[in-house]
Protein backbone atom coordinates (compact mmCIF):
# COMPACT_ATOMS: atom_id res chain seq x y z
CA UNK A 1 0.00 0.00 0.00
CA UNK A 2 1.38 3.21 -1.15
CA UNK A 3 1.95 6.30 1.45
CA UNK A 4 -0.48 9.09 1.12
CA UNK A 5 1.75 11.81 -0.05
CA UNK A 6 1.43 15.61 -0.97
CA UNK A 7 4.05 18.11 -2.44
CA UNK A 8 3.12 21.17 -1.22
CA UNK A 9 5.63 23.16 -3.51
CA UNK A 10 6.82 22.39 -6.96
CA UNK A 11 7.54 24.40 -10.21
CA UNK A 12 5.43 22.37 -12.97
CA UNK A 13 6.14 25.42 -14.99
CA UNK A 14 9.25 25.50 -15.14
CA UNK A 15 10.71 24.77 -19.30
CA UNK A 16 12.22 21.11 -18.59
CA UNK A 17 8.91 19.99 -17.68
CA UNK A 18 7.81 20.90 -21.48
CA UNK A 19 8.26 17.66 -23.02
CA UNK A 20 6.97 15.35 -20.50
CA UNK A 21 4.98 16.78 -17.81
CA UNK A 22 2.27 14.42 -18.30
CA UNK A 23 5.16 11.39 -17.45
CA UNK A 24 5.94 13.71 -14.99
CA UNK A 25 2.28 14.27 -13.43
CA UNK A 26 1.44 9.72 -13.78
CA UNK A 27 4.91 9.06 -12.00
CA UNK A 28 3.61 11.66 -9.36
CA UNK A 29 0.19 9.79 -9.02
CA UNK A 30 1.77 6.39 -9.28
CA UNK A 31 4.22 7.11 -6.43
CA UNK A 32 1.23 7.52 -4.37
CA UNK A 33 0.77 11.60 -4.51
CA UNK A 34 -2.49 12.38 -3.38
CA UNK A 35 -2.37 16.36 -4.73
CA UNK A 36 0.74 19.04 -5.03
CA UNK A 37 1.03 22.48 -5.79
CA UNK A 38 2.63 24.44 -8.31
CA UNK A 39 4.06 27.51 -7.03
CA UNK A 40 4.44 31.09 -9.18
CA UNK A 41 7.52 33.03 -9.59
CA UNK A 42 6.10 36.06 -11.41
CA UNK A 43 2.92 37.26 -12.51
CA UNK A 44 2.87 35.86 -16.03
CA UNK A 45 3.97 32.15 -14.42
CA UNK A 46 0.84 32.41 -11.76
CA UNK A 47 -0.99 32.21 -15.53
CA UNK A 48 0.97 29.50 -16.47
CA UNK A 49 0.74 27.76 -12.87
CA UNK A 50 -2.91 28.11 -13.62
CA UNK A 51 -2.78 26.68 -16.79
CA UNK A 52 -1.16 23.13 -15.63
CA UNK A 53 -3.35 23.20 -12.68
CA UNK A 54 -6.36 22.87 -15.11
CA UNK A 55 -4.85 19.68 -15.81
CA UNK A 56 -6.01 17.81 -12.81
CA UNK A 57 -8.51 18.13 -10.00
CA UNK A 58 -5.15 17.38 -7.81
CA UNK A 59 -3.22 20.48 -8.98
CA UNK A 60 -3.50 23.88 -7.41
CA UNK A 61 -1.80 26.77 -8.23
CA UNK A 62 -0.62 30.21 -6.25
CA UNK A 63 0.30 33.55 -7.44
CA UNK A 64 3.45 35.81 -6.45
CA UNK A 65 6.50 37.50 -7.58
CA UNK A 66 9.92 35.33 -6.46
CA UNK A 67 12.35 37.78 -5.04
CA UNK A 68 14.83 36.65 -7.46
CA UNK A 69 12.43 38.84 -9.48
CA UNK A 70 12.09 42.08 -7.44
CA UNK A 71 13.81 43.96 -9.74
CA UNK A 72 11.77 43.25 -12.56
CA UNK A 73 7.85 43.01 -11.42
CA UNK A 74 5.85 45.67 -12.88
CA UNK A 75 3.86 48.23 -11.84
CA UNK A 76 0.33 46.46 -12.43
CA UNK A 77 1.92 42.80 -10.99
CA UNK A 78 0.42 43.22 -7.56
CA UNK A 79 -2.78 43.98 -9.02
CA UNK A 80 -3.11 40.96 -11.41
CA UNK A 81 -1.74 38.39 -8.49
CA UNK A 82 -4.88 40.15 -6.33
CA UNK A 83 -7.37 39.23 -8.89
CA UNK A 84 -5.96 35.48 -9.20
CA UNK A 85 -5.74 34.97 -5.74
CA UNK A 86 -9.46 36.61 -5.40
CA UNK A 87 -10.92 35.26 -8.69
CA UNK A 88 -9.10 31.91 -9.35
CA UNK A 89 -10.77 29.30 -7.09
CA UNK A 90 -7.33 26.63 -8.18
CA UNK A 91 -4.79 29.08 -6.61
CA UNK A 92 -4.61 28.47 -2.91
CA UNK A 93 -1.86 30.93 -1.52
CA UNK A 94 0.04 34.11 -2.33
CA UNK A 95 3.82 33.70 -3.19
CA UNK A 96 6.44 32.88 -3.48
CA UNK A 97 7.87 35.62 -2.08
CA UNK A 98 10.26 36.38 0.70
CA UNK A 99 13.82 37.52 0.74
CA UNK A 100 17.64 35.96 -0.42
CA UNK A 101 20.15 38.03 0.54
CA UNK A 102 22.67 35.38 -0.43
CA UNK A 103 22.30 35.31 -4.29
CA UNK A 104 20.66 39.09 -4.16
CA UNK A 105 19.25 38.83 -7.85
CA UNK A 106 17.28 41.57 -7.41
CA UNK A 107 18.33 44.84 -4.79
CA UNK A 108 17.48 44.26 -0.88
CA UNK A 109 14.98 47.06 -0.86
CA UNK A 110 12.93 45.84 -4.16
CA UNK A 111 12.86 42.30 -2.14
CA UNK A 112 11.11 43.82 1.17
CA UNK A 113 8.64 45.97 -0.54
CA UNK A 114 7.24 43.19 -2.56
CA UNK A 115 7.18 40.90 0.66
CA UNK A 116 5.46 43.23 2.54
CA UNK A 117 3.12 43.70 -0.38
CA UNK A 118 2.05 39.64 -0.33
CA UNK A 119 1.71 40.11 3.13
CA UNK A 120 -0.76 43.01 2.84
CA UNK A 121 -2.64 40.86 0.29
CA UNK A 122 -2.91 38.14 2.93
CA UNK A 123 -3.79 40.13 5.28
CA UNK A 124 -6.63 41.48 3.05
CA UNK A 125 -7.74 37.88 1.80
CA UNK A 126 -6.87 35.48 4.29
CA UNK A 127 -4.99 33.26 2.03
CA UNK A 128 -1.86 31.84 3.10
CA UNK A 129 1.47 32.89 2.17
CA UNK A 130 4.68 30.82 0.81
CA UNK A 131 7.96 32.42 1.81
CA UNK A 132 11.44 32.11 0.71
CA UNK A 133 14.15 32.63 2.82
CA UNK A 134 17.63 32.52 2.53
CA UNK A 135 20.44 34.07 4.43
CA UNK A 136 18.44 36.66 5.58
CA UNK A 137 16.47 35.58 8.98
CA UNK A 138 16.69 38.59 10.75
CA UNK A 139 14.84 40.52 8.50
CA UNK A 140 12.32 37.66 7.60
CA UNK A 141 11.47 37.06 11.00
CA UNK A 142 10.73 41.10 11.63
CA UNK A 143 8.47 40.73 8.61
CA UNK A 144 6.67 38.05 10.01
CA UNK A 145 6.23 40.15 13.12
CA UNK A 146 4.82 42.67 11.28
CA UNK A 147 1.77 40.61 9.59
CA UNK A 148 -0.09 39.11 12.75
CA UNK A 149 -2.70 37.44 11.46
CA UNK A 150 -1.03 36.00 8.19
CA UNK A 151 -0.69 32.16 8.06
CA UNK A 152 2.39 31.32 6.57
CA UNK A 153 5.07 28.60 5.63
CA UNK A 154 8.69 29.04 5.40
CA UNK A 155 9.48 26.35 2.26
CA UNK A 156 13.08 24.34 1.73
CA UNK A 157 13.49 26.05 5.78
CA UNK A 158 17.33 26.09 6.58
CA UNK A 159 16.93 28.97 8.27
CA UNK A 160 17.96 28.93 11.94
CA UNK A 161 16.30 28.75 15.49
CA UNK A 162 15.76 32.16 15.63
CA UNK A 163 13.48 32.25 12.20
CA UNK A 164 12.29 29.10 13.28
CA UNK A 165 10.84 30.12 16.76
CA UNK A 166 9.43 33.22 15.21
CA UNK A 167 7.35 31.24 12.54
CA UNK A 168 6.30 28.41 15.24
CA UNK A 169 5.73 31.41 17.32
CA UNK A 170 3.46 33.12 14.42
CA UNK A 171 1.52 29.81 13.71
CA UNK A 172 3.34 29.35 11.05
CA UNK A 173 4.52 26.25 8.95
CA UNK A 174 7.82 25.01 7.91
CA UNK A 175 8.26 23.00 5.14
CA UNK A 176 11.48 20.82 3.80
CA UNK A 177 12.84 20.17 0.62
CA UNK A 178 15.48 17.41 -0.72
CA UNK A 179 18.45 19.39 1.39
CA UNK A 180 17.30 17.41 4.18
CA UNK A 181 18.75 13.90 2.39
CA UNK A 182 21.62 15.31 1.68
CA UNK A 183 25.06 14.23 3.52
CA UNK A 184 25.78 17.64 4.41
CA UNK A 185 22.63 18.60 5.83
CA UNK A 186 22.98 20.27 9.09
CA UNK A 187 19.79 21.14 10.51
CA UNK A 188 18.11 18.38 12.09
CA UNK A 189 17.97 19.50 15.03
CA UNK A 190 15.94 22.17 13.86
CA UNK A 191 13.92 19.53 11.82
CA UNK A 192 13.10 17.60 15.05
CA UNK A 193 11.96 21.04 16.47
CA UNK A 194 8.97 21.31 13.98
CA UNK A 195 5.63 20.17 15.78
CA UNK A 196 4.35 17.02 13.39
CA UNK A 197 1.22 19.46 12.90
CA UNK A 198 3.41 22.34 11.71
CA UNK A 199 5.32 20.16 9.13
CA UNK A 200 5.21 20.02 5.42
CA UNK A 201 7.40 17.86 2.63
CA UNK A 202 8.34 19.67 -0.75
CA UNK A 203 10.51 18.92 -3.61
CA UNK A 204 10.72 22.34 -5.03
CA UNK A 205 11.49 20.51 -8.27
CA UNK A 206 13.05 21.31 -10.51
CA UNK A 207 15.36 22.19 -8.10
CA UNK A 208 17.15 20.21 -5.18
CA UNK A 209 16.43 16.70 -6.14
CA UNK A 210 17.10 14.25 -2.89
CA UNK A 211 19.25 11.43 -2.78
CA UNK A 212 19.14 8.88 -4.64
CA UNK A 213 18.52 11.18 -7.11
CA UNK A 214 20.77 13.93 -6.60
CA UNK A 215 21.98 15.83 -9.77
CA UNK A 216 19.41 15.16 -11.46
CA UNK A 217 16.52 16.91 -12.13
CA UNK A 218 14.09 17.29 -9.69
CA UNK A 219 10.04 15.98 -9.50
CA UNK A 220 7.48 15.44 -7.32
CA UNK A 221 7.44 11.64 -7.46
CA UNK A 222 10.52 12.30 -5.36
CA UNK A 223 8.82 13.39 -2.79
CA UNK A 224 8.27 10.08 -1.22
CA UNK A 225 12.20 9.92 -1.14
CA UNK A 226 12.47 13.04 0.89
CA UNK A 227 9.65 11.78 3.10
CA UNK A 228 11.05 9.12 4.32
CA UNK A 229 14.80 10.61 5.47
CA UNK A 230 12.65 13.14 7.26
CA UNK A 231 10.73 10.67 9.26
CA UNK A 232 13.96 8.56 9.94
CA UNK A 233 15.62 11.98 10.97
CA UNK A 234 12.74 12.53 13.68
CA UNK A 235 12.60 9.22 14.30
CA UNK A 236 9.09 8.40 12.89
CA UNK A 237 7.27 6.00 11.13
CA UNK A 238 6.89 7.33 6.97
CA UNK A 239 3.38 5.78 6.85
CA UNK A 240 2.88 8.10 9.47
CA UNK A 241 5.03 10.90 8.81
CA UNK A 242 3.45 10.89 4.86
CA UNK A 243 -0.39 10.63 6.71
CA UNK A 244 0.60 13.92 9.11
CA UNK A 245 2.00 16.05 6.47
CA UNK A 246 -0.09 15.48 3.63
CA UNK A 247 -2.98 16.38 5.90
CA UNK A 248 -1.24 19.39 7.37
CA UNK A 249 -1.13 20.18 3.47
CA UNK A 250 -4.73 20.65 3.34
CA UNK A 251 -5.26 22.49 6.36
CA UNK A 252 -2.27 24.67 5.38
CA UNK A 253 -4.11 25.21 1.63
CA UNK A 254 -7.41 24.70 2.51
CA UNK A 255 -8.44 21.62 0.30
CA UNK A 256 -9.81 18.59 0.86
CA UNK A 257 -10.76 16.91 3.85
CA UNK A 258 -8.19 16.77 6.94
CA UNK A 259 -6.27 12.94 7.13
CA UNK A 260 -7.07 12.53 11.57
CA UNK A 261 -3.74 12.63 12.91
Amino acid sequence: MLPMLFDSHCHLTDERFAGDLEEVLRRAWDAGLTGLVTVASGADDAVAALAVAALDSRIRSTAGVHPHAAADAQPDDMARIRTLVLEEEAVVAIGETGLDFHYDNSPRAAQTHLFEEHLRLAQDTGYPVIVHSRSADRDTAALIRSAPGVTGVLHCFAGGRHLLDTALDSGWFISFAGLATFRNFDNVAVLVAVPAERLLLETDSPYLAPVPHRGKRNEPAFVAETCAVVARLRGEDPVRTAAQTTANAHRFYRIGPEVPA
